[in-house]
């Protein structure tokens, strides 16, 4: 099993996209694919399934934000109870599948119920919070069901609070969509930092657990920049765009070298 998080700082540069497409894709190569969104955009949550089948079915009880609030209940709820299959995709023949859990909405009041337990008597009992906290979804993906997938993907909110961050320290890797322009090269650098941040505090506060505290430690592996919403002109990006693209090579930050055309006709329809 290979946990992925998908992230940007900036809305709008494909994320979500970029992660229901490779999940699909995965899936049509015979692999066990489980998709987790965390935005509460549930915009990924939405191209698998209908509203109206989302509010009938998944929304009171099957969503990773009634997941976090049971946590500390009298009967807290199985992550794996979560497992939906969308009506719409099949699985294909070659032994590939595509499962997702579903986001909420009110998934962004989670942060704030999280960050109150993250307080303590003492410095030592804080730091202990901290990690209980925020191992709170690699905790759940123990669950012996999620060892029968391949890869899980995870569609990350476009911020780096504490769901973010339970996302990453459930990861192996990272991986960062990007549109080709200053405020996303702005994003990665910064992201990366905070990256570098969270991974340090959460490995020097493992130590202070009892037993081998080199167990616990995380290294989410940056695995690269994909560019999404491309244009093209005579088969290379345009111009205007690639000062950005060598600007985040600089960063250095692996690039892909696969890009994702920015769909100009369905856009200019649409808008």
């Amino acid at each position: 099993m290979r946990v992925v998080s998908v992230i940007n700082y900036k809305g709008g540069v494909g994320k979500t996209t970029l992660t229901a497409n490779i999940g699909a894709e995965l899936a049509f190569r015979g692999k066990k694919v489980l998709l987790i969104d965390l935005d509460p955009q549930a915009s990924l949550t939405f191209s698998l399934v209908r509203p109206e089948y989302w509010q009938q079915n998944l929304e009171a009880e099957k969503t990773i934000k009634r997941w976090y609030e049971s946590f500390d209940s009298s009967s807290p709820l199985s992550l794996s109870s979560l497992v939906t299959r969308a009506p719409r995709i099949r699985d294909f023949g070659n032994g590939g599948i595509l499962r997702f859990i579903p986001s909420h909405l009110g998934l962004i009041n989670v942060d704030l119920e999280l960050a109150t337990e993250l307080g303590g008597a003492s410095l030592k009992q804080s730091k202990i919070n901290y990690l209980r906290v925020h191992r709170r979804l690699a905790e759940g993906l123990k669950e012996d069901v999620f060892s029968d997938f391949d890869v899980i993907l995870i569609d990350c909110p476009p911020n780096f609070n504490i769901v973010t961050k339970n996302a990453i320290v459930a990861s192996d890797s990272v991986l960062i969509p990007a549109k080709a322009d200053y405020l996303s090269t702005l994003g990665i650098d910064y992201l990366q930092r905070s990256l570098r941040e969270l991974v340090g505090d959460y490995n020097e506060y493992a130590q202070l657990e009892p037993g081998d505290g080199n167990a616990r430690v995380i290294n989410p592996q940056v695995l690269g920049v994909v560019f999404t919403m491309m244009q093209f002109y005579g088969g290379q990006p345009i111009s205007a765009l690639r000062p950005y693209m060598r600007q985040t090579a600089s960063l250095g930050v692996p690039v892909f070298d696969s890009l994702m055309r920015e769909a100009k006709t369905l856009s200019v329809s649409l808008g």
